[in-house]
């Protein structure tokens, strides 16, 4: 009987100890950078009437920042999968809106921003463009995204600008 018993506690301590050795891949600094988006948002626009909500979790052992929004707008709603891509060494955005409408960002944190853009594209004009976004981490714990159109380096305009604030 002491026997089973020993061999029990030997085979709980192992699991445990397997459990807690699980290496994590994206546990490091760099998978944390955007961390100061994860949460639960109100979003407002530079007016103050609201933009949408966003809830932006980490998903997949902390892999992937998943952004899902909701328009104020009704009938809009949209998804980004974010992640650090190891290979080229940079942050990538997915998204994907339920209009078939699909983005894909590309850059790194810069002190306090997260700044990512897409390749550079023609317009009908076949004047080059990209598009720009940033998410500024603020002192006040809101969040500011701006989402720039910038057509050949010069002109710029503004598809979006929010202000996310913590839903209590």
């Amino acid at each position: 009987m002491r026997s089973i018993y020993t061999l029990a506690v030997m085979l709980l301590f192992t699991v445990s100890s397997l459990a807690q050795n699980k290496a994590c891949n994206c546990c490091s600094e760099t998978h944390a950078e955007f961390d100061f988006w994860v949460g639960t948002w109100e979003v407002t626009n530079p007016n103050g009437t609201k933009a949408g909500e966003n809830v932006i979790e980490k998903v997949q052992d902390n892999c992937i920042l998943q952004e899902n929004w909701t328009s104020a707008t009704p009938g809009y709603t949209g998804t980004s999968n974010n992640f650090y891509n190891y290979k080229a060494k940079q942050w990538e955005q997915i998204w994907v809106d339920n209009q078939g409408q699909s983005l894909h960002l590309k850059g790194n944190k810069v002190g306090n921003q997260m700044i990512l853009r897409t390749d550079d594209e023609t317009n009908a004009e076949g004047k080059t463009f990209y598009h720009r976004v940033t998410w500024t981490d603020n002192e006040d714990g809101t969040v500011r995204q701006l989402w720039e159109t910038i057509t050949e380096g010069k002109e710029v305009a503004i598809a979006f600008d929010g202000l996310y604030k913590r839903k209590e």
